[in-house]
């Protein structure tokens, strides 16, 4: 019973496709048919599964290699760099955070010993000074800071027209001596004046004290003398011709017309400019004498003296 059946088909069987084809050919040549082996009449004849070979794998397109090309990167030490950078950071914060705290510190120190950080914040096109009335001066108080600002504008104004004047005077005849007096006028009363009279003021009413009110007053007492006396110009340096005032207009008027007009222009602006200084000098020593900063002045003044005399 057991003839009749083929051997089993899932046996390996030994094919060498390498081998020789006529040994090949007597090894599958056998076959059992009931039982019984027998060979092929032609035993040199190869059967046609025998002659079949295995076909070639199809080429692989170019570039497609399953990126055996490329190359990653591994990096070894990651673990280690990556906590050197954090130890860095690290240090980095506490650094960042150590000088704000020294900063702060000192913003408070400053804060305390009443000293005001002053940016330049004018004019805006090119700041040169720190000028804010808005935000630091007391509302009830910036009326008159503002006209007294007015004033040292109009003092820039009167020095600049000064020296258009005199330059047509020079042209005209008058010598270059003139000429470099008004320029002297202009370069030291300019910044004189902010330093000297306007920034003491703003101090004064920003921060309400006695010492810089009392600076104030001598030195724009200063200022409206100086003024009068260019809205006036006596014959006493270089004949007044200098300064645009009444006299020195009257006396080029005859000579030259278009040099007159320009001084009596100039007298005019320094006689604006000594009314409305005299008006400024009368509402801030009102509010001096109001707020009861004359007493307190008095107060400071006779220390200084004890202490200066001990």
């Amino acid at each position: 019973m057991a003839g009749r059946y083929d051997s089993n088909p899932f046996d390996e069987e030994d094919v060498n496709p390498f081998a020789d084809q006529g040994a090949r050919g007597k090894k599958s040549g056998q076959s059992n048919y009931g039982g019984g082996a027998f060979y092929m009449t032609n035993p040199g004849s190869v059967p046609p599964a025998a002659s079949s070979r295995l076909s070639p794998l199809p080429p692989e397109p170019a570039g497609f290699n399953y990126d055996r090309g490329a190359t990653v990167d591994i990096p070894l030490d990651s673990g280690k760099d990556i906590k050197m950078k954090e130890k860095e950071l690290q240090a980095k914060e506490a650094e960042l955070r150590k000088r704000e705290q020294e900063l702060k510190r000192r913003e408070d120190a400053v804060a305390r010993a009443g000293i005001v950080i002053e940016e330049k914040n004018w004019p805006p096109f090119f700041p040169l000074i720190h000028h804010d009335i808005a935000n630091e001066i007391p509302i009830h108080l910036q009326k008159l800071q503002y006209v007294a600002f007015t004033t040292w504008l109009g003092l820039v104004l009167c020095l600049f027209w000064n020296v258009i004047a005199v330059t047509t005077a020079w042209i005209k005849g008058e010598g270059p001596t003139i000429w470099f007096l008004a320029i002297i006028y202009f370069i030291s009363g300019v910044p004189g004046g902010y330093v000297l009279w306007y920034r003491p003021l703003y101090r004064a009413m920003r921060t309400d004290s006695a010492l810089k009110f009392g600076w104030f007053f001598l030195f724009y007492l200063l200022h409206i003398g100086f003024c009068i006396f260019a809205a006036v110009a006596p014959p006493i340096i270089f004949k007044g011709k200098s300064l645009t005032g009444i006299l020195p207009a009257i006396d080029v008027l005859g000579d030259h017309a278009l040099v007159g007009i320009f001084y009596l222009v100039g007298f005019g602006l320094f006689s604006l400019e000594s009314l409305l200084s005299i008006w400024v000098i009368q509402q801030v020593y009102m509010y001096f004498r109001g707020s009861g900063k004359a007493t307190e002045m008095r107060r400071e003044a006779a220390r200084g003296t004890m202490m200066a005399a001990l």
